[in-house]
């Protein structure tokens, strides 16, 4: 399959474009892509810098020598050096080699000539290479507009990544950029779609300064909406998706050239390498799927990990150590059925990490109560999943003699557990085959009065005190849900209800509320719909 090609561009310098193309480089090879990262900042390279400690050796050459080949009419060289990563597989094309002669070689380029000479052909001919032997090529392109900038945004790439920061000079020129790339490609005897561009919001400091970044996010939302006509979810508002667009400025982070996706191995929402996988993933996803981002943007990241869709087991099968004969013969029967099944190494903090790649399914074998490591392991397993009963990665719970289906957590209960019996081996690799047991009634109804609420919302409320409650109960509900509580649900949607009945009317429900109750009303109609028979 042919590789794609991603520029990372920016109008202005400063706002971290090339330290989020190393980061995204190093969680793409990470995620087991083959990534090769291109430094063509000619007049300012500094590409290199992140990946110091990694480089075996200097650069022998890069980009600008690549030019100096095709004007000195040799062959050309490969100036790749491959970087010592602890995980997959990441080259680095520099812009050359930096001695005391780089200077001067960049100066002695005429781009206008060279490309009157036939360097488009040359050029095209090492991108064939490039998308070849690599699955994602990223390119750091120089800021402003000049010949090396054009290049790389309107030749080169497939894709169009579009940093900038929250100020009117970047947002001035954001989208005119991406217009100008698209008129150049239409000049070109290349077949080149029309750019799809990704805008990322760098460096946006809501720590300290929350109102006026909320503020600043709607604005930089509102000017980049032209951008994400070609390719965004219907169902997601431009705002909604620059929320996971948007990098924080983390003080930290702001000095050097380090990355913090080597040190945040397993990121919280709140840094920087949490934004940055979310990034990595959409470009990993081709800029698809972006309905699924926002239904869960773990899971969506999650997909991106595993590109392949390949797993060392089938099922995973988790019990406490009272269950430990009964799951062992489980084990046995579906290995004898042809299923690649194992136990969990339950009670180990750092198999959490790499449960949810060893086993595209997992199954909890319930002794009495769930253990709480279960529940850990069943919550890591749901992030991770996009969507429950799809028949992609399921969930799976199995109940001795001594557990009672009553006691379970909301989120197992829908499930509609198994009994042990001499057939559940089979039940098991059934269900793996054709899909997950239908949800029960009560749940699809729990599903449909929070629906009904959520649609029963008035325009307007009467006074700040009551928006602020149903904000509350409105992110109640998403909680619930994403934690599969749907015995919770009810006695919010009830909650809800009774807010909805409001005499008198003064404020407008504010936009963010608006796209968060439909983005609940999008993800609990997708349950509802799944669970039907």
């Amino acid at each position: 399959m042919t590789g794609t090609v991603v520029t990372f561009y920016s109008y202005k310098g400063g706002v971290g474009r090339s330290s989020t193309l190393a980061s995204v480089a190093v969680l793409l090879a990470r995620w087991g892509y083959r990534v090769l990262a291109v430094d063509w900042d000619l007049e300012a390279p500094g590409l290199h810098y992140y990946f110091k400690e990694a480089m075996p050796d200097e650069p022998a050459g890069g980009v600008i020598d690549l030019a100096h080949d095709f004007l000195d009419d040799v062959s050309p060289r490969s100036y790749e050096i491959r970087l010592d990563l602890p995980e997959g597989t990441l080259a680095l094309l520099a812009a050359g080699r930096f001695d005391g002669d780089y200077p001067e070689r960049v100066q002695a380029v005429n781009w206008e000539e060279l490309y009157r000479r036939g360097f488009a052909e040359y050029l095209e001919q090492r991108r064939a290479e490039w998308t070849a032997n690599y699955d994602f090529v990223l390119i750091d392109s120089r800021t402003g507009i000049a010949d090396t900038a054009g290049i790389c945004t309107a030749h080169l790439p497939d894709r169009l990544v579009v940093v900038f920061t929250a100020n009117d000079q970047n947002l001035s020129d954001v989208v005119d950029i991406a217009h100008r790339a698209d008129r150049a490609r239409d000049a070109m005897p290349y077949d080149r779609p029309k750019n799809m561009v990704l805008p990322v919001l760098s460096r946006l400091d809501n720590r300290v300064e929350y109102e006026r970044a909320e503020a600043w996010q709607r604005k930089c939302a509102e000017a980049v909406q032209p951008l994400f006509s070609d390719w965004l979810s219907q169902d997601v508002s431009p705002e909604a998706m620059v929320r996971h667009l948007t990098l924080p400025y983390v003080s930290y982070w702001s000095f050097g050239e380090q990355l913090p996706v080597l040190e945040e191995l397993t990121p919280s929402a709140d840094q920087l390498s949490y934004a940055l996988e979310t990034v990595a993933a959409v470009i990993a996803q081709h800029f698809d799927r972006t309905d699924l981002l926002a239904d869960n943007r773990d899971a969506y990241v999650a997909e991106a990990r595993v590109h392949v869709d390949e797993y060392d087991l089938d099922l995973l099968v988790s019990s406490p150590r009272s269950a430990a004969v009964p799951a062992a013969e489980l084990i046995d029967k579906l290995i004898h059925l042809g299923v690649r099944a194992e136990q969990s190494l339950s009670g180990v903090p750092e198999f959490l990490d790499r449960s949810p790649l060893l086993a595209k399914h997992l199954c909890l074998v319930v002794d009495g109560e769930v253990t709480r490591w279960q529940v850990s392991e069943a919550e890591h397993f749901l992030r991770q999943t996009l969507a429950p009963g799809d028949g992609q990665r399921q969930l799976f719970c199995v109940l001795t003699s001594r557990a009672d289906n009553a006691s379970l957590p909301g989120f197992l209960r829908n499930l509609r557990p198994l009994k042990f019996g001499p057939g559940v081996a089979r039940e098991l690799y059934d269900l793996m085959a054709n899909g997950s047991l239908p949800m029960a009634s009560p749940d699809r109804e729990a599903l449909r009065d929070a629906a009904s609420a959520l649609r029963g919302l008035p325009a307007q409320v009467p006074y700040p005190g009551r928006l602020a409650l149903i904000r509350d109960t409105v992110r109640g509900m998403t909680t619930a849900l994403d934690a599969g509580d749907l015995t919770l649900l009810p006695d919010l949607s009830v909650d809800l209800e009774l807010l909805s009945k409001t005499h008198g009317a003064g404020l407008d429900l504010p936009d963010d509320l608006l796209s968060e109750v439909r983005a609940l009303l999008d993800r609990i109609d997708r349950r509802i719909t799944a669970s039907t028979p």
